[in-house]
């Protein structure tokens, strides 16, 4: 998956709440609609988008599908952001600077 089409499918708040809750530990549809303010269709649905990106994974338990984060994609984003995250850095370090100066 490419860092686009991450950032694409992590753009949804409601794909993120999903992904923060899997973190914690890996739950079923049922639950998930339970600790969420959307119907089970939605839930289900922000599940499939998930899935087709490579962040989650589903397994068969039972009668239901347990839903697991899947980290690798999202450690594929945070190795794509950590120029920007350097570049970042060092502008707050070189304000941090400037603003030493101005307080001497």
């Amino acid at each position: 998956m490419t860092a686009a089409r991450a950032i694409e499918v992590l753009a949804e708040p409601n794909r993120r709440r999903i992904l923060d809750l899997l973190r914690e530990a890996d739950r079923p549809v049922g639950e998930l609609v339970g600790l969420l303010p959307l119907t089970q269709p939605a839930v289900s649905k922000h599940l499939r988008v998930l899935r087709e990106a490579g962040l989650v994974e589903a397994r068969p338990e039972a009668q239901r599908r347990v839903y697991r984060l899947r980290p690798e994609p999202l450690a594929e984003l945070d190795a794509w952001l950590e120029p920007y995250r350097a570049m970042w850095e060092a502008r707050l370090d070189d304000l941090a600077g400037h603003l030493s100066t101005k307080e001497r």
